[in-house]
C-alpha cells in the first residue's frame, strides 16, 4: 500500500474544532463511526458523502481502532 489509511485523517484546530476529519473535507471520523454503529452501510454513507471514498470509511475505522489501542483499559470489578 502507497499510504497508510490513517494518513487520510487530519486534525486542525481552525477545521471542526480540532476534531479529526477525512482530509480535505470537514467530514468528521465521529459521523463515519456513528453512521457505520447506526447500521448504515459502505453504500448509503458514500451516497450522501459523495465526497468521500471507501478507502475514506476505512481510514476512520482503522484511526478509531489505533485510538483505542492506545488507551488504557480498566476493567471494574
Amino acid at each position: 500500500m502507497a499510504a497508510r489509511l490513517v494518513d487520510r485523517i487530519v486534525a486542525d484546530p481552525r477545521v471542526m474544532m480540532g476534531k479529526p476529519v477525512v482530509k480535505g473535507t470537514r467530514i468528521p471520523v465521529e459521523l463515519i463511526l456513528r453512521r457505520l454503529g447506526a447500521g448504515d452501510g459502505d453504500a448509503q454513507i458514500l451516497a450522501d458523502y459523495p465526497t468521500l471514498s471507501i478507502e475514506d470509511i476505512r481510514a476512520a475505522q482503522a484511526f478509531a481502532a489505533d485510538l483505542i489501542a492506545g488507551e488504557d483499559i480498566i476493567a471494574a470489578e
